[in-house]
């Protein structure tokens, strides 16, 4: 035989785990098998040669030695294969079902044996017991014996070891520099600490949260769950804030984090998945639930653990668990409730709201608070129908209901008692990114869908920034008003003097007054030269709105003057006043109080809300309306599927929209173009002035064409319907080139803007509208091959905002069903009036 002499290693220590072959004298081997009445099955193969040498071992297997027993034995997992030489040329298999024992003829060298013994050979005997292939030396028979178990070929889960310490204590566990004072980050998993300089190389890009890159993939340590998803001081600096709210996101929701199911035993049935999902998303779920066991009355919604008194009211009749037990909370009172023995403060409890327990009763108590004998019809009273029991319940540290326990217990059930859909998926959101030139009316439809789909779509401290905001505007509203006044005051005053030089000429020359209707007094002249100044400067942030007192009664006294009236009555020719303006303006002097609120529709006018630059989202899902109104349970499964909405101005795109490949991720984007812009201009990338909507369509066709989103379906919004409407009976839409070839047929009975029908005799807005919706489409057809959906909106209305949304939805929802219909895509999108909504 020929063995490989290994040569002894003189270098330095090596820093990783070095594998540890068993000797060729230590490895055990076994003599013939001879013949055992007491088997039942078909005689075995005899293994005619002992072990000579070990040529393979597959990835599953896990063989052990134990050097110091002579009588050593081998466990073989029943996955594995191992193979023996046989001089003989003999070939022998035992147990096909488990084990396989095969002879080759090749022999590989022993450094081969070391390379595979870094993953064979670290196991312990213990690990696959139920397998096993015995070897006695001792006995005179020696008898290869199997042992197999079903439960034990099921594989084990890795435990992810703790992390090892190489520095001082409390010192970071990568550069081995700090002491316990010094600021870190804690790994999830093996709760290694890295300090400020060493913690995004520690954990990289955080998918599943704060775990170091070797614990990605392992559960997270369950004393540590109650700082799961909760942002760190650290974090904060180090990240900004959209990228610690993705971090804590993944952390939140990624499926390894989640708690395990089979961990959480409810009235002594363990979990399955689909009724944990339904324990943790009904109306009123159980507030930090840890592993453990607990007991749950299905039909009041009492929730405590085993062997303990109710600690909290849950959502009724939730399929989760087995029945309840009488000794589920360890009672010993003799009196019941819905089949479960109380405890001694549930009865004190009981006893003080005024409910007779003489004689051992067992009740039956319904989620809201009736209650009756059992075998009986007649209620006999509510539990907590006296005020003061809930204070007695607060006394004993008892639950109380919730309104939602009570109102939605049903309506739950309802739910959850089926399958759970495929679109419950933790971490699974459905992205929308809103786009759109300057002035298109994004920033609004953003703040709408907070407004509509969020409890409490602004904070407190947002809506005191936004507060400053509107008043911000309204001093600049006014000084650009005040500069319209000036220009004014020249027009008028040019046009006095050619009429008394024209008055000179012809002999008359009556005096003519210096001042015109624009003319202010000095004082307003000169707060008026000062907000101009100031205007220029760029400081206006920063006096306003903190000067407000100081200026409030010159503001009042400014509103009032003829002069900024006659002005304000000539707005529309003061050009770079928005139309926004005079909604703010005509309530200035409230507006600039010092105990100023802002509205919701405020904060729907307000410009500057978001940043121009930066990137806004708002997470949400639709409202889910009631199952008698709709008839449709496919709402139902809607509301719990989560959506994000993500705008990001133009400006903040970058050149050539290279930041668009952030988005690969969002499943529509919806491009929004504002249908009133066809006669405004604005300065391009070049300085020249140009068509507004020619410049959303150069931005159009930059994004649609951009490699992120080669496959994306689009939205296109036509915005500012309702300015639209005004304007277009005032101002032809050739006014833009783009739409030169616009010549809609007149009739002498058009109908008003207000009516909605396309059909009959459909008013000029209705027909400006289509056709800037046919020219999109075309252009999006010609670039990209496919076809466009499109949508008409009033920004500023809640019902049009939430109609296009819920479009974006069916859209989304649309893809995903497409493979179930054999509809070619001609059929279901053309550029006609039927493929785009009102």
């Amino acid at each position: 035989m020929k063995y490989s002499i290994a040569v002894e290693y003189k270098g330095p220590p090596p820093a990783y785990h070095l594998p540890h072959a068993a000797p060729v004298d230590g490895i055990p081997v076994s003599a013939e098998v001879s013949h055992v009445p007491s088997f039942d099955t078909p005689s075995l193969s005899v293994i005619s040669q002992p072990m000579s040498e070990l040529k393979s071992l597959s990835s599953s297997s896990a063989i052990a030695f134990d050097r110091s027993n002579c009588s050593g034995r081998t466990t073989v997992s029943p996955t594995s294969v191992i193979a023996f030489d046989n001089e003989a040329g003999e070939s022998n298999g035992v147990s096909e079902s488990s084990c396989e024992l095969s002879s080759k003829h090749s022999r590989e060298s022993s450094n081969s044996m070391l390379r595979n013994s870094k993953e064979s050979l670290d196991f312990n005997d213990s690990d696959y017991a139920s397998s096993r292939v015995s070897f006695s030396k001792n006995n005179n028979e020696p008898i290869a014996t199997f042992n197999m178990d079903a439960d034990d070929c099921e594989p084990v889960e890795p435990v992810k070891k703790e992390s090892i310490r190489k520095g001082k204590k409390g010192s970071c566990y990568r550069c081995l520099k700090g002491n316990r004072l010094t600021e870190k980050e804690a790994c999830l998993v093996c709760d290694a600490k890295y300090c400020g300089n060493c913690v995004l190389r520690g954990m990289g890009s955080m998918p599943e949260g704060r775990k170091c890159v070797g614990c990605i993939g392992y559960p997270i340590n369950e004393s540590k769950r109650g700082s799961l998803g909760k942002c760190s001081r650290m974090l904060k600096r180090l990240l900004n804030r959209l990228e610690v709210r993705q971090v804590m996101k993944a952390e939140s929701l990624c499926e390894v984090n989640q708690l395990p199911p089979n961990c959480v035993c409810v009235n002594g049935n363990p979990l399955s998945f689909e009724e944990l999902v339904t324990l943790q998303n009904c109306s009123n779920p159980p507030k930090k639930l840890k592993p453990g066991n607990y007991w749950y009355d299905k039909v009041s919604g009492f929730w405590g653990k085993e062997g303990q008194k109710p600690c909290s009211i849950i959502s009724p009749h939730l399929n989760v668990g087995g029945p309840i037990k009488p000794d589920a909370s360890n009672g010993n009172t003799q009196v019941f409730i819905n089949g479960r023995e109380i405890t001694k403060v549930e009865l004190r409890m009981l006893q003080l709201a005024g409910v007779q327990c003489a004689g051992n009763p067992h009740f039956w108590v319904n989620e809201d608070g009736s209650y009756q004998e059992e075998g009986q019809k007649n209620t006999r009273g509510y539990i907590w129908g006296k005020a003061g029991t809930k204070l007695v319940c607060v006394f004993l540290s008892l639950p109380v209901p919730s309104k939602y326990s009570t109102s939605c217990g049903f309506l739950s059930s309802n739910v959850v008692t089926r399958t759970v859909p495929d679109y419950v998926e933790h971490g699974i959101v459905h992205k929308f990114l809103l786009v759109g030139y300057s002035g298109s009316g994004t920033s609004t439809i953003f703040k709408q869908a907070k407004i509509l789909y969020k409890n409490t779509p602004f904070s407190e401290d947002e809506r005191g920034n936004i507060k400053l905001t509107i008043q911000i505007n309204v001093y600049a509203y006014l000084g650009i008003l005040l500069e319209g006044r000036e220009r004014f005051e020249e027009e008028s005053l040019g046009n006095l003097k050619k009429s008394q030089s024209l008055l000179y000429t012809t002999g008359s020359s009556p005096k003519l007054g210096s001042k015109t209707i624009y003319s202010i007094g000095t004082r307003l002249k000169a707060f008026s030269d000062w907000l101009l100044k100031t205007m220029v400067s760029g400081k206006l942030d920063a006096i306003f709105p903190a000067a407000t007192c100081e200026y409030a009664p010159l503001i009042e006294e400014l509103w009032n003057d003829s002069a900024i009236k006659a002005t304000y009555e000539r707005r529309n020719e003061i050009e770079m006043l928005p139309s926004v303006a005079s909604y703010f303006l005509e309530r200035a002097v409230q507006i600039l109080k010092t105990d100023y609120e802002p509205s919701d529709l405020d904060i729907l006018y307000a410009e500057g809300v978001t940043s121009s630059n930066g990137l806004a989202s708002v997470e949400f899902s639709f409202p889910q309306s009631a199952p008698e109104e709709t008839g449709d349970t496919a709402d139902l499964h809607d509301s719990l599927a989560r959506y994000e909405l993500i705008t990001i101005h133009a400006r903040g795109l970058g050149e050539n929209c290279k930041w668009l490949e952030m988005f690969e991720d969002v499943g529509l984007v919806i491009f929004c173009v504002s249908l009133s812009d066809y006669n405004q201009f604005s300065t391009d990338g070049n300085g020249c002035l140009t068509n507004k909507m020619i410049l959303s369509r150069k931005l159009f066709e930059t994004i649609v064409t951009h490699p992120t989103f080669e496959q994306m379906d689009f939205l296109l919004i036509l915005n500012k319907l309702d300015e639209f409407e005004e304007k277009i009976e005032h101002v032809p839409l050739t006014q833009c080139d783009w739409f030169s070839d616009f010549h809609p047929v007149s009739s002498h009975n058009r109908p008003g803007s207000n009516n909605n029908s396309i059909n009959n005799n459909p008013s000029l807005s209705q027909l400006a509208s289509h056709y800037i919706a046919v020219k999109f489409k075309r252009l999006y057809s010609s670039l990209t091959g496919q076809n466009l959906y499109v949508s008409s909106v009033k920004g500023l209305e809640p019902d049009s905002v939430d109609a296009t949304l819920k479009y974006g939805k069916e859209i989304l929802k649309w893809n995903q069903e497409k493979a179930n219909f054999s509809l070619s895509d001609d059929s279901m999108h053309s550029i006609d009036a039927s493929s785009f909504s009102h």
